[in-house]
């Protein structure tokens, strides 16, 4: 077998067998291929495509091509949720405690935030002390104690994605539904969970920018999980604005400590209840409105905020930031954001959002950046709301004033202001099972 054919077998639209599937994702794991010859496969599969079933085999491969977790000791369902990545996207240190704290187990790993996009696991790591890597051994016994860890991926754990996404980065490949969907499941399936549930994000700051290809995403993932024995269903969520108020690491820990205490945005709300909802009914807890209200409950009744508290006491983390989240750190500096003229925000291009923080500090462009926790935004006017001209709209956050100027003009440009209130939209526009 050789490579030189399965590039142009695909390149002229011919579909791959299992056989060459497997041949090419062992040749990325062991470094027998080629970056050249993986990134031409990559480009001819953004080109013509996959079928359904070679896109499941590409993610069974992904799969098996490390290290696959074994949680029969944890005892009792588990469920897990994994989101396509957004703007002030905080909801798994909202919706993870809320459903640990109603007897659902959730062994979460979680990555970090590359370009504008954030991650938990940078998010976790904005509270002093917080580890994110544990021994599996660390990671199945406090998921049996407590019910509840995040941590960070392995580098054993689905090798080959990490390989490929570091190559579609720099080729211009992400955004490829069939590879898109073998990244986030085969990294998914590789943890032994029973019940996922998929936040599927559209618009300006998500992979997908219509709900229509989001909705299609979904599906296929949907189905991937099923053909794997999964319990399964996918929420397409709005990300044509950001999530929430704040954007960054230690600011959005802020906010989720917030909805936790029943004081969270609206919008941050729902979405994390609706995610909950569906992970506690797909582990037997009742219809996905019953578990709508116990997820209420537990936000009400303060379980999920101390089940937040004792997961960052086990992993190390001082768990006064979260009783006290004032007493975070703050950036250095500030800058307030005002308008430059009078009426109602149209739009807030999340996108841009992220990569105005981005320009702060609170993220990275290579894997190898570090970032600040302290960096971001806090937004003060959001899509919808009236501005008069000089008000302030966003204060940014950082430790370097020079980087104010070019995030200013990121933000101000993503911001469109008119005469009229645009109409509202669904922040939750369908479920798929």
């Amino acid at each position: 077998m050789r490579m030189y054919d399965i590039i142009k077998k695909k390149r002229d639209g011919g579909e791959l067998t299992t056989e060459e599937i497997n041949y090419f994702i062992k040749g990325v794991t062991d470094g027998s291929i080629p970056d050249y010859q993986i990134s031409a496969l990559c480009m001819a599969i953004w080109f013509r495509g996959m079928t359904v079933r070679e896109t499941c085999d590409l993610t069974f491969a992904v799969r098996d091509s490390g290290e696959r977790l074994d949680f029969s000791e944890i005892g009792g369902i588990r469920a897990d949720k994994h989101s396509t990545g957004g703007v002030g996207d905080k909801t798994s240190l909202v919706v993870a405690p809320i459903v640990a704290s109603l007897g659902v187990k959730v062994a979460k790993m979680s990555g970090r935030g590359l370009g504008h996009t954030g991650g938990t696991v940078d998010k976790l790591e904005a509270i002093d002390g917080f580890r994110t890597t544990l021994s599996d051994e660390e990671f199945i016994r406090q998921v049996k104690e407590i019910g509840l860890a995040i941590v960070g991926q392995s580098k054993q754990f689905a090798p080959a994605d990490k390989k490929l996404y570091a190559l579609r980065d720099v080729t211009a490949t992400v955004d490829s539904m069939p590879l898109i969907a073998a990244s986030i499941m085969g990294k998914k399936l590789a943890a032994d969970d029973d019940c996922i549930v998929l936040d599927v994000k559209t618009g300006s700051g998500s992979f997908m920018k219509s709900a229509e290809k989001s909705a299609e995403l979904a599906r296929l993932m949907v189905d991937i999980g099923k053909r794997a024995g999964k319990k399964i269903v996918a929420l397409i969520t709005n990300m044509d604005r950001p999530l929430g108020y704040a954007i960054g690491n230690s600011l959005e820990v802020i906010e989720a400590v917030e909805t936790l205490n029943g004081n969270g945005p609206e919008d941050l709300t729902e979405v994390c209840v609706a995610l909950a909802a569906q992970m506690l009914s797909l582990a037997g807890r009742g219809t996905p409105e019953a578990c709508a209200a116990l997820a209420r409950n537990a936000i009400r009744d303060g379980s999920a905020l101390r089940k937040l508290i004792e997961t960052v006491r086990a992993q190390g983390g001082d768990e006064r930031l979260i009783e006290h989240p004032g007493t975070f750190a703050k950036a250095k500096f500030t800058h307030a954001v005002k308008s430059e003229k009078e009426g109602y925000i149209r739009r807030a291009d999340a996108e841009a959002y992220g990569l105005s923080s981005l320009a702060l500090g609170a993220g990275r462009n290579t894997a190898e950046d570090a970032i600040d926790p302290c960096a971001g935004i806090l937004l003060r006017k959001k899509t919808g709301d009236f501005v008069r001209r000089g008000e302030e709209i966003a204060t940014l956050c950082s430790d370097n004033p020079a980087a104010f100027g070019e995030a200013e003009r990121i933000l101000l440009g993503a911001t469109e202001i008119g005469d009229e209130r645009p109409e509202d939209e669904p922040l939750i526009y369908g479920v798929v099972e």
